[in-house]
């Protein structure tokens, strides 16, 4: 795992006192998108709440934890899906970044159905292909 996905998971860690010593590969990313997710709705409420410092951490949060999901990706393997990964959480740590300038929920909301939509499909990778590592 790169130092960015290691910065990741202890920003989930922190963030989640449930252990992740016996997690396999596939569930610490299915709850690295659970940890951001939770986080950008967190974020929501806070500008509703006009809260702008805890605003700022959520979103800062959900940052860390979509760069260490970026740092996971493989590009030797699957090499165009892990690009078009990288480009759509470089997209959507950008998205973030300006919904925290401007109290944006529309952003917040649309950055957490595309990792929804990323979750879906993750959670559809049949137990055989994870065994693989593929």
């Amino acid at each position: 795992m790169t130092n960015v996905a290691l910065k990741a998971v202890n920003q989930y860690q922190s963030a989640d006192n449930s252990s992740i010593a016996y997690a396999d590969p596939h569930e610490l990313i299915l709850r690295l998108m659970n940890g951001a997710m939770e986080r950008i709705a967190q974020a929501r409420g806070a500008i509703e709440r006009n809260e702008t410092a805890q605003k700022g951490e959520f979103i800062g949060k959900a940052i860390s934890i979509i760069g260490g999901l970026e740092g996971c990706l493989d590009h030797s393997q699957q090499g165009e899906l892990s690009a078009n990964l990288s480009d759509l959480y470089q997209y959507m740590i950008i998205a973030l970044t300006e919904a925290n300038m401007s109290d944006d929920i529309a952003r917040l909301n649309e950055i957490s159905d595309l990792l929804l939509t990323i979750k879906s499909a993750w959670e559809q990778i049949p137990d055989s292909a994870k065994e693989t590592g593929a």
